[in-house]
């Protein structure tokens, strides 16, 4: 009788190894969740409108330097999208050619601004404002002369694109929402176009910025004797006087 030969030992497989697929998937997927962390503690912190507050403080300070230093009256432009857009916010610095005054009632000069813009849309970006000047040697009329004259006040008033390295056309990151208040308006500006004047005497106006993002809000007071920013880490009251 035959002794039975013993089984054969089954090989243990060794452990198998995370394959390069595999791993750059296990990246993927952490670095969705990271960002999705950062992205969610920033909206809790606001450090995006915080950031901005803090950016867009030297921006205004140094503009009310730059029309003190220049004699001209310069204004930080606020371009506002509506509350169903999803655009940002936008602002640039412009300078007139000279010292100008600026209307007693801003939400009227607002509102006229506003269509003069949509007018300029529509005609293409042209002037159409009329030339009096003649070249023959007939006489202007009365008439003509005061067109004339108005002309001439209005092109010392027109606002010009002014930039400087620290001045630049800028825009506010997407999620952060703005509103302008100045002492020349009622209500703060939400959506729309908004201004804020810097005059070369060394002033400007007493204005409020706010920055929201979320549940979170920072304002910017500017003290219209010196240029200086307050940066407050809430919704300050608009002063009612």
């Amino acid at each position: 009788m035959n002794a039975m030969s013993p089984a054969p030992a089954r090989r243990r497989s060794a452990p198998r190894g995370l394959t390069l697929i595999e791993i750059s998937i296990a990246i993927a997927i952490a670095a969705v969740l990271f960002a999705a962390v950062t992205v969610g503690i920033g909206a809790l912190t606001g450090a995006k409108a915080k950031g901005s507050a803090t950016e867009l403080a030297g921006v205004i300070r140094s503009l009310y330097d730059s029309a003190a230093l220049s004699g001209k009256t310069c204004r930080l432009v606020f371009e506002i999208p509506g509350p169903k857009r999803e655009e940002p916010t936008r602002y640039h610095a412009e300078c007139a050619a000279g010292g100008i005054t600026t209307s007693r009632d801003r939400d009227a000069a607002l509102k006229s601004d506003e269509r003069d813009r949509e007018q300029a849309a529509r005609n293409g970006g042209r002037d159409e404002r009329k030339n009096y000047t003649r070249s023959d040697n007939s006489s202007p009329s009365a008439q003509e002369l005061m067109d004339q004259e108005k002309t001439r006040i209005e092109s010392q008033s027109t606002f010009s694109a002014y930039t400087a390295e620290e001045i630049t056309p800028r825009e506010l990151p997407s999620g952060v929402a703005v509103s302008v208040w100045t002492r020349q308006q009622r209500e703060p500006v939400e959506s729309g176009v908004a201004y804020l004047y810097f005059f070369p005497q060394g002033y400007t106006e007493k204005a409020m910025v706010f920055l929201r993002q979320g549940d979170n809000a920072w304002t910017l007071d500017v003290s219209p004797l010196t240029g200086k920013v307050n940066i407050a880490s809430e919704a300050l009251e608009v002063p009612r006087s």
